[in-house]
């Protein structure tokens, strides 16, 4: 599919958008591919603007990237989707087929999965979640698949803990919940996994232990977080929110458009240069 003959779409759709790095990532994918006939943009497109986004894609797109607030309000759109997007109702990735089929997926729990990986994270017996989010419910889909024991999540609300206990039995994981005020504790796991907002895990730097274990911290921008720099100041491995980006990315480039293994490296240091400008 090299060459200007084969013209081919991709983009990602979210609300807000301005601010995704994928574009970054996908063309210096398509770049090092020599996929000259491919372009990847981004889109605002909300809950209520993306039926009419799909009524109107034509024949030359491969593929879409699916950020807040569409990954589950996508679903109903499409034919088909895996089952480790089923797992946590979450599609971060569709697929256009060539028969015309819209295939959903999601990428960010194998692209997890991938980034421990590469920091040499193959299995923990026990796990640390700060936070309950949507990203939450993916991190502890990625831990059962390296997980053996607990998987402690910290919380703010009963209501919260009540849904990542219900994700636990779904996702087969032990899971079990503690109040965000003893979230200190966390920091003691031979994996933490930091999934809420910028600014709201700040106040534990200060209680990193001395010889930490991994943080797998999933923000990107800014970057270091606090927690992440107190963190790799005192030895401990951290994964970033890039890392994840980059792998699930990676994965996404892989699927839309046939060629693997996609170009890591190459991606990687677009997203870090396009960080490093911001």
């Amino acid at each position: 599919m090299t060459g200007t003959a084969s013209k081919r779409r991709a983009a990602v759709l979210g609300s807000p958008i301005a601010h995704s790095l994928s574009p970054v990532l996908h063309r210096a994918a398509y770049e090092e591919l020599g996929l000259k006939g491919w372009s990847y943009d981004r889109f605002e497109v909300d809950e209520e603007a993306l039926p009419g986004f799909f009524a109107e894609l034509g024949p030359e797109w491969a593929g879409l990237s699916l950020t807040m607030p569409l990954k589950r309000a996508v679903i109903p759109l499409l034919d088909s989707i895996s089952d480790t997007a089923a797992s946590v109702e979450a599609v971060n990735t569709v697929v256009f087929t060539r028969d015309g089929k819209r295939v959903g997926d999601n990428t960010d729990i194998p692209g997890m999965v991938a980034a421990l990986r590469e920091r040499g994270i193959e299995q923990v017996d026990s796990a640390a979640i700060l936070g309950a989010g949507a990203t939450a419910s993916s991190a502890l889909a990625a831990l059962a698949r390296i997980c053996t024991g607990e998987v402690v999540a910290y919380v703010r609300s009963e209501a919260r803990a009540a849904e990542m206990r219900q994700w636990g039995e779904r996702l087969e994981v032990d899971v079990r919940t503690a109040d965000w005020a003893d979230a200190e504790r966390a920091l003691r796991a031979p994996l933490v996994v930091a999934t809420t907002p910028a600014g709201t895990t700040d106040a534990l730097a200060a209680a990193v232990p001395e010889r930490p274990a991994t943080l797998f911290d999933v923000l990107y921008d800014p970057w270091p977080t606090v927690l992440a720099a107190r963190w790799s100041g005192y030895g401990g491995a951290v994964v970033s929110g890039l890392d994840l980006l980059v792998h699930q990315a990676v994965l996404q480039v892989e699927q839309m458009t046939g060629r693997a293994p996609a170009p890591l490296d190459a991606m990687r240091k677009a997203g870090e240069h396009a960080l490093a400008a911001r």
